[in-house]
C-alpha cells in the first residue's frame, strides 16, 4: 500500500490579491478547497518471473499486476452559482490490471560482430469502480465542439462524450430521407471513444561491429481514440482534400445539387440527361423505414462536410501508430588508445529522435499531439508538425 498526498494548498480557502492594485481588492479562487481531504491510497499486488537461457542469449521478463487506487484526489465540476467552478474531492476507486512482457535475444554473436534485440509489450485495462455516493460520472475536461472527457462508473478512466450516429437494430446508420443527412443523437452524452490504448510495444535492435554500433528503436501503440477539432472544422471549411473530389456521377462533389435520387419533394428520379449535372454524395446507411438510402446530400456549401454534416463521432480517430523513435550510430575509441590517458572510455554518437512516423490513422497530425501529458488526453487541436531532433553525444568515462 502506497499513499499520496494532495498537492500544496488544497485544504484551506484563501483570497487572491488583485494586482496591480495591491490593495484590499480581492477575489476568491475558482476551486473550492477541502479541509477534510484525505491522501490517496494505492493497493497493489504484482507477480513476475525473469529467466535466461543458452548463456543469456535468450531471456524474458514477465510481470502481472493489479492495482486499486482509492480516494483519488480530483477536481469535481460544480454549479457556478456556488461561486466556484470546481471542488477538490476524494473520488471513489479506480482499478488497473495488466501484463508487461520483455523478450531479450542475441541472435548473432561472434568475435567482432553482435546483434542484440529486445521486444517489449504491455497491456493495461483500467475501470472506474466507484465515485462519490450518488455520482456515476465525473467530467475530467470539457473541450470545444461539445466534447467532454469523463470518468464513468463501469467504464475505463477517460471516455469521450459527444454526439453519435443513430442506428437501427441491425447496427446500420440512420439517414434522413428528406435531405440525405445522417441523423445525430439529440444529446452529447454518448460514449464516442476511449483514450486508452489496447496495448503498447517496442522493438529495439543494436548491431555492433568492432568499435561501431548501430541501434534503432520502434515504438508501437495499438488502439486508443482521439478527437480531432482540426478535422471537425477543417472539413466544413473545405481545408482538406477530402472535401473536393469526383463523386459517383463523375461530377465535382461540391457542384450544386440538381436532383435527389428518390421519389418525393418534387425531385423525382432523374432522367439520364440530368445525371451528368448533379453534385453531392450519398451517405451510406438506411432510412427510418429500413430501405437503403439513395438521397443525395448537398455539399455545395460549408454544411456539406464537417461539424454541420456529421456527429462528433465522425471526427474520432484510431490513435494507433508505429514510429521510428530513435536511430543512433556510435563509435567507441579502442581501449589501446586510452592506455596512457586518465580517460578510461570515450564514445561519440550521432542520434536522430522521432525521425519517422511509419504508420498512423489520424490524418494531418501526430497521434501523440494531444493537450499534454496529464489527465486530458484524446483531444487534438491546432496540431503543429512533429519535430525531428538530430544531435551529437560525446560520452567520457573516468
Amino acid at each position: 500500500m502506497v499513499g499520496n498526498s494532495a498537492s500544496f494548498d488544497q485544504l484551506v480557502d484563501n483570497y487572491n490579491i488583485i494586482t496591480p492594485y495591491n490593495s484590499s481588492i480581492t477575489s476568491i479562487a475558482g476551486t473550492k478547497k477541502n479541509p477534510e481531504l484525505k491522501p490517496e491510497n494505492t493497493k497493489s499486488i504484482e507477480g513476475g518471473l525473469e529467466m535466461y537461457f543458452f548463456g543469456r542469449r535468450v531471456g524474458f521478463d514477465l510481470a502481472i499486476y493489479k492495482t486499486n487506487s482509492i480516494d483519488q484526489i480530483l477536481p469535481l465540476a460544480v454549479s457556478t452559482s456556488t461561486g466556484y467552478t470546481y471542488k477538490v474531492i476524494n473520488a471513489g476507486e479506480i482499478e488497473n490490471k495488466g501484463i508487461e512482457l520483455s523478450l531479450m535475444f542475441t541472435p548473432l554473436k561472434s568475435k567482432n560482430f553482435k546483434w542484440e534485440a529486445n521486444v517489449n509489450w504491455s497491456v493495461n485495462k483500467n475501470t472506474v469502480v466507484s465515485l462519490l455516493e450518488g455520482v456515476d460520472n465525473l467530467q475530467l475536461g470539457t473541450f470545444q465542439g461539445g466534447i467532454t472527457l469523463n470518468a464513468q462508473v463501469g467504464q475505463p478512466y477517460g471516455v469521450l462524450y459527444g454526439t453519435n450516429y443513430t442506428y437501427d437494430e441491425n447496427g446500420n446508420k440512420l439517414v434522413d430521407s428528406d435531405n440525405g443527412m445522417y441523423i445525430k443523437t439529440a444529446t452529447s452524452d454518448q460514449i464516442i471513444g476511449n483514450v486508452n490504448p489496447d496495448w503498447t510495444g517496442g522493438i529495439s535492435n543494436t548491431f555492433t561491429y568492432k568499435n561501431w554500433a548501430f541501434s534503432f528503436l520502434i515504438d508501437i501503440q495499438k488502439g486508443g481514440d482521439i478527437f480531432s477539432l482540426d478535422m471537425y472544422y477543417g472539413m466544413s471549411t473545405g481545408l482538406y482534400k477530402e472535401t473536393s473530389y469526383i463523386n459517383d456521377l463523375g461530377n465535382g462533389v461540391r457542384d450544386p445539387l440538381v436532383f435527389n435520387a428518390y421519389d418525393g419533394d418534387g425531385y423525382g428520379i432523374p432522367s439520364e440527361g440530368y445525371a451528368s449535372t448533379s453534385g453531392g454524395y450519398i451517405n451510406e446507411g438506411v432510412n427510418l423505414d429500413g430501405s437503403v438510402n439513395t438521397t443525395r446530400y448537398d455539399a455545395s456549401d460549408y454544411n456539406g462536410f464537417g461539424y454541420a454534416a456529421m456527429p462528433d463521432k465522425a471526427f474520432v480517430y484510431d490513435a494507433s501508430y508505429v514510429k521510428l523513435r530513435e536511430v543512433a550510430i556510435t563509435y567507441s575509441l579502442p581501449a589501446s588508445m586510452l592506455k596512457k590517458c586518465f580517460i578510461t572510455g570515450a564514445s561519440l554518437s550521432v542520434v536522430a529522435s522521432n525521425p519517422w512516423i511509419i504508420f498512423k490513422n489520424l490524418p494531418y497530425a501526430d497521434p501523440e499531439s494531444g493537450l499534454g501529458a496529464g489527465n486530458l488526453q484524446g483531444y487534438t487541436t491546432g496540431s503543429l508538425p512533429s519535430t525531428r531532433n538530430f544531435g551529437f553525444n560525446l560520452k567520457l568515462n573516468f
